[in-house]
C-alpha cells in the first residue's frame, strides 16, 4: 500500500503524519513529528517572515525530509494557514522551503482549513444526524463551524488566534495580569458575530481541536483528577483556567509541564474556548485529539482512488445555497436554472467532453448566476461574479470558484472574449471550461425566463443539430423566443444550430 505524508505549516508549529494508505481509504498511522516554528510571531507583529524563522523552518522541512524518504513515502502534501496566508513574502518562503526540501506548501484558505478539520473529526466521531459545534483553535484565527456528519453547514474565521493574541495585545509590555485582561476584553468582541450564528442552529455537541486544545484535555487530567483526556467539561475548564492564570509562564513550564511555546498561548486558548462554549450554551467539550494534518491525510488517500481532482459535491452545493440565500437569490429560479443547465450538458457530452468536475462547477454557476441582483440591476452578470468570485464556497479551490464565477458572469449579455479582464486572466485551459460551459448557462436561463418555473419537460436532441422540445403551462411563447435570443453563443461554440420545437 501507498505511503503518503501530510504536513501542516500552522502558525504556532509545523507539524508531520505518515500514513499508510490501505484499501477502500483506510489509513494506518506510522510515525509524526512536530517541530517548534512560530511563523505567527513574525507575520501578526511585521507582516513578513524573518530570516531566522525562514532558517529554523528549512531546517523542520530538511528533519521530516529524512523521515519521508526513511519511509519511503510516495506522496507528500505540505498546506500553510493564518500565518503562511497573511505572509507578505510567502512566495519567497514556500520557494525556499521548496529548493531546500523539495517540497511544496499550498496556502489554504479558512474554509478549507474548516474542510479538513471536519474530515479529521468526522472520521473519529460519530456525529450522525447531530449539529456538531466546531472549534479549532489555531495561532492565528479560531475556526467556528456548525456541521453534520456528511458536511459543514457554515463556518466563521475569527482572528483571535493565539500566537495573533500575543503579537497584537503584546504581552511583555503589559505583563500577565493586564495581558489576561485584555485577552478577556478583545475576544469578547467576537460574541455578536458568535451569538448570531450560534442562534440558528440547536447544537447536539461541541467538539475542539487544535494543540492547545489537547494540553487541556492533559491538564484536566493532571489538575482535576479527570480519567481521559479526550473530553473537558465546563466547570473543569473554568478550574484549569483559573490554575493556570494564578500561575507566571515560569511557574507554567515548571508546575504543568508545559512547553515554553505552549506556556504562553495556552491562557488565550483556554479563553476562546471558555466563551465559545459559554455562547454555545454547552456543558462538555469532546477533544479528539486530530487536526489540519489528519484531515489532509484522509483527503489524500480519497484522490488516490479518483480518476481526476474531486470537486466534493454535496458540500458545494450546501455551501452555494447558503451563499444565494446570503444575497437573496431567487431559490426556485435558481435551482430551475442550475437543474436545465445540467440535463443540457448530460445531452451533449459528445460536444464538449468534459467531465462530472465542470458538470458540478455548471451546477453550481445556475445556483448562483443572479445573486448579482443584490447589489442592482444593472450589470447584476458582473455583479454576480465578483460576489462569488469574494466569497468562498466551501469544497472549491480558488481556481474552481474563478471558473463558476466566469461562467455565471456570462449567463447573459456579452460573450466571452479576451479583452474581458477576468476573462482574460484565467489560464487556458479554465477559458476552454468557461467557453463550453456559458452557452448552456445561457440557454438553461432563457428556458425560465418569466422566473415563474413554466417549463415542466424538457427533452433534448444533439446530433448535428440541438432540438430542444418544450413542454409546460401556457403556450411557452415569451421561452422559446428568449431560447431563440440566446441560442448564438451555443452555435457559435459548438456548430450546432439549436432548433427550439
Amino acid at each position: 500500500m501507498p505511503k503518503i505524508a501530510a504536513i501542516d505549516v500552522g502558525s504556532n508549529a509545523i507539524r508531520l503524519a505518515i500514513a499508510s494508505a490501505e484499501d477502500k481509504g483506510r489509513l494506518d498511522l506510522i510515525d509524526t513529528a512536530r517541530e517548534s516554528v512560530r511563523l505567527g510571531a513574525d507575520v501578526f507583529a511585521n507582516r513578513e517572515i524573518s530570516n531566522q524563522r525562514l532558517v529554523e523552518a528549512m531546517d523542520a522541512f530538511l528533519r521530516f525530509r529524512k523521515l519521508i524518504n526513511a519511509h519511503k513515502v510516495k506522496f507528500v502534501r505540505a498546506v500553510g494557514t493564518s500565518a503562511l496566508r497573511e505572509a507578505s513574502n510567502r512566495d519567497y518562503f514556500i520557494s525556499q522551503i521548496a529548493k531546500a526540501a523539495e517540497i511544496t506548501i499550498d496556502p489554504i484558505s479558512g474554509e478549507e482549513e474548516a474542510r479538513l478539520v471536519h474530515l479529521a473529526v468526522a472520521g473519529n466521531v460519530r456525529l450522525k444526524r447531530r449539529v456538531a459545534l466546531l472549534v479549532d483553535i489555531g495561532g492565528g484565527s479560531v475556526e467556528i463551524s456548525l456541521a453534520n456528519q456528511r458536511e459543514i453547514l457554515v463556518t466563521e474565521s475569527f482572528a483571535t488566534g493565539t500566537v495573533r493574541l500575543l503579537q497584537l495585545l503584546e504581552q511583555k509590555k503589559h505583563g500577565d495580569r493586564v495581558f489576561r485582561q485584555l485577552v478577556h476584553a478583545y475576544i469578547n468582541v467576537s460574541d455578536t458575530r458568535l451569538k448570531k450564528e450560534l442562534g440558528k442552529h440547536k447544537i447536539g455537541l461541541c467538539i475542539a481541536t487544535g494543540g492547545n486544545v489537547e494540553t487541556l484535555g492533559d491538564l484536566r487530567v493532571q489538575l482535576c483528577k479527570g480519567k481521559t483526556n479526550t473530553s473537558i467539561t465546563i466547570d473543569e475548564l473554568d478550574s484549569v483556567l483559573k490554575k493556570l492564570e494564578s500561575r507566571s509562564y515560569e511557574d507554567r513550564i515548571r508546575k504543568f509541564k508545559l512547553r515554553p511555546d505552549r506556556a504562553d498561548v495556552i491562557i488565550p486558548a483556554a479563553i476562546a474556548l471558555q466563551n465559545i462554549a459559554y455562547q454555545a450554551h454547552v456543558e462538555r467539550i469532546l477533544i479528539p485529539r486530530v487536526g489540519v494534518k489528519d484531515g489532509l491525510l484522509i483527503d489524500m488517500a480519497s484522490k488516490l482512488h479518483r480518476a481526476e481532482e474531486p470537486v466534493y459535491y454535496t458540500q458545494a452545493i450546501s455551501s452555494a445555497k447558503l451563499l444565494g440565500r446570503k444575497y437573496d437569490y431567487e431559490a426556485q429560479h435558481s435551482m430551475t436554472v442550475a437543474r436545465f443547465a445540467v440535463q443540457l450538458f448530460d445531452s451533449t457530452k459528445k460536444l464538449h467532453k468534459l467531465g462530472g468536475k465542470e458538470r458540478t462547477l455548471l451546477e453550481l454557476a445556475g445556483l448562483l448566476h443572479d445573486i448579482g441582483y443584490y447589489l442592482g440591476m444593472t450589470d447584476h452578470h458582473k455583479h454576480s461574479y465578483y460576489l462569488i468570485k469574494a466569497s468562498p464556497i466551501i469544497g472549491l479551490d480558488d481556481s474552481q470558484r474563478e471558473v463558476v464565477a466566469t461562467v455565471a458572469r456570462y449567463h447573459s449579455r456579452a460573450t466571452p472574449k479576451p479583452s474581458h479582464r477576468e476573462y482574460e486572466e484565467l489560464p487556458s485551459s479554465e477559458q476552454s471550461i468557461v467557453t463550453k460551459l456559458a452557452p448552456l448557462l445561457r440557454l438553461a436561463e432563457a428556458l425560465d425566463r418569466e422566473h415563474a418555473n413554466k417549463v415542466k419537460q424538457l427533452r433534448i436532441a444533439s446530433g448535428k443539430k440541438l432540438t430542444l422540445r418544450l413542454k409546460g403551462r401556457g403556450d411557452l411563447l415569451l421561452e422559446k423566443w428568449a431560447l431563440a435570443r440566446n441560442s448564438e453563443l451555443f452555435e457559435t461554440v459548438y456548430k450546432r444550430k439549436v432548433v427550439i420545437a
